[in-house]
């Protein structure tokens, strides 16, 4: 039997073969016909256009440069004439290399909430590692959360807005709803939401210029048009009403209907802080012109000078004034765990709150924060760290406050050194920052350089940091990028960096060189 399967195996087999033979070429052919003839889905031809008009310097060319020298150093290349690259591009500070160190109380609290059986069981244990209110935070947070694994409600825990709803209510002195307050994946998310929601396509968002350039790309993919109004440089950065109220009149002119005002404060990248009487010139424009105002308020305890120059939120400004403005002015305003003295770029938190939105509104607003089910689950523990944090008397706040301080004290003193070392230069000068984590030096490049830069196809500021980062390894980002008065050019470079003073040293050295070459 067995060897009557073996034959009838092998005729099968040669019978296979046989087909093959046959089939192979004509299999063949039709797979070439077919590799010839596919069509790719997705092209730069088929794809979304609005794509391609997106633009996001501070993630750009030179970033891209920074990162591959960097894998070369990395890989052992010695033929740089630099030893390390300075990502002085980007607000990240616990990025490796500017290493800011992330606060204790945050990643014990976060660490418990991550693997919650050490609560459960071994209490005893942790007791012997852990402060006794870092254990009491991390099991009242696990008591309303549960696993930060799971979805939460699409606006974010309900007791960490209400938490929100306190800060905000402590920071300004008028009431805050929870219900009006949305968790989100940072900031970044929050605006992109809202403007998605508020901008029809061809609708105008007005936007101070310079801007962080997260407006003009969001602007760009919803077919959304920018409406710059420039800061008044000379004036430390400040918004300047009548330019504010030419570019109401030009789109009016233009036909194109305003929809928001976007304002940062304090600024990205001037690190500016606005004045009361200038939020309130901002506030009276949007009041007669029904403009959604959209306040970008991520920096607001990075401020240097908190007696002279303190962080008012606009909030407390709307809700001070007239009783028609303060029930009118529709209000939308943002922050975030990514900045300050936290830093958590990475965990994704933020919140936005609505003021004098209408009920029909909101409720699209929940819909579309829906879409995306709900803001990372451990970014909204950040947030209600950032809000209500170690208060005097807990067993974590003393070393909380050396912490938060020191990283705050670093920010402003190198701000400070950084803004003097530039002003001193030859064609560079540089407004003091009153916040925030940046500087906005201004470069007055010679004429035979911006030959050069025509002859290279890059903007002038754009030749100028990319010549840097090759001398130097620093990389910082053009102005353009931010937007800028014609004829005036820029980078901006972040106050992150240790070791500021030979960071510094290496851009002085640069610039002189660089300005002399095309002098």
């Amino acid at each position: 039997m067995f060897s009557a399967m073996r034959s009838r195996h092998a005729s099968l087999l040669s019978l296979s073969r046989s087909a093959l033979k046959t089939t192979t070429p004509a299999l063949h052919a039709n797979r070439i016909s077919i590799r010839m003839t596919h069509k790719k889905a997705l092209t730069l031809e088929s794809i979304n256009p609005a794509v391609l008009d997106v633009q996001y310097a501070v993630r750009g060319e030179l970033a891209l440069k920074a990162d591959k020298y960097m894998h070369q150093l990395e890989d052992g290349d010695k033929s740089l004439p630099f030893d390390k690259v300075v990502t002085a591009n980007i607000g990240n500070p616990q990025q490796k290399g500017l290493n800011q160190r992330p606060i204790t109380y945050w990643r014990q609290v976060i660490s418990l909430l991550e693997n919650p059986m050490l609560m459960e069981e071994h209490l005893d244990v942790i007791k012997t590692i852990y402060p006794a209110d870092v254990i009491r935070r991390a099991q009242s947070l696990h008591k309303e959360i549960g696993s930060v694994g799971a979805y939460t409600h699409s606006k974010g825990v309900l007791q960490i807005r209400q938490r929100v709803a306190k800060f905000i209510e402590k920071r300004d002195g008028y009431p805050s709803d929870p219900e009006m307050i949305f968790l989100t994946a940072g900031a970044s998310a929050g605006v992109s939401q809202i403007l998605g929601l508020a901008l029809k396509p061809g609708d105008g968002a007005m936007i101070p210029i310079p801007q962080y350039p997260l407006y003009t790309a969001t602007l760009s993919y919803i077919h959304g048009k920018p409406i710059p109004y420039y800061l008044n440089e000379d004036a430390e950065w400040s918004t300047n009403t009548a330019a504010l109220r030419e570019g109401v009149a030009k789109a009016k002119q233009d036909g194109t209907p305003i929809k928001a005002l976007v304002v940062i404060n304090p600024g990205n990248p001037t690190g500016a802080c606005l004045t009361r009487e200038a939020m309130e010139d901002v506030v009276r424009l949007c009041y007669e012109e029904s403009i959604l105002l959209l306040a970008d308020e991520v920096y607001q305890r990075n401020i240097f000078n908190n007696d002279t120059k303190p962080f008012i939120s606009f909030k407390e400004v709307v809700k001070s004034m007239d009783k028609d403005i303060a029930d009118s002015v529709e209000l939308v305003s943002f922050h975030s765990i990514s900045k300050g003295v936290s830093g958590e770029c990475g965990r994704r938190g933020g919140y936005f709150e609505l003021c004098n939105i209408e009920p029909d509104v909101v409720d699209q607003i929940y819909k579309m924060a829906s879409v995306t089910l709900c803001p990372p689950v451990t970014g909204q523990v950040g947030v209600d760290l950032l809000v209500n944090p170690p208060v005097e008397g807990d067993e974590s706040y003393e070393q909380w406050k050396e912490e938060t301080s020191l990283t705050h004290e670093n920010l402003a003193s190198r701000s400070k050194y950084m803004q003097e070392r530039f002003s001193q230069l030859p064609n560079m000068s540089c407004q003091p920052a009153d916040g925030a984590m940046y500087l906005f030096p201004r470069i007055d490049i010679p004429e035979k350089a911006i030959k050069e830069a025509e002859k290279r196809g890059k903007a002038p500021d754009v030749m100028y940091t990319l010549d840097l980062l090759d001398a130097t390894g620093i990389c910082a980002v053009a102005g353009s990028g931010f937007g800028q008065e014609p004829g005036t050019f820029h980078m901006r470079v972040t106050a992150l960096c240790p070791g500021v003073e030979e960071y510094v040293d290496k851009i002085e050295k640069f610039h002189k060189d660089w300005i002399r070459k095309y002098e």
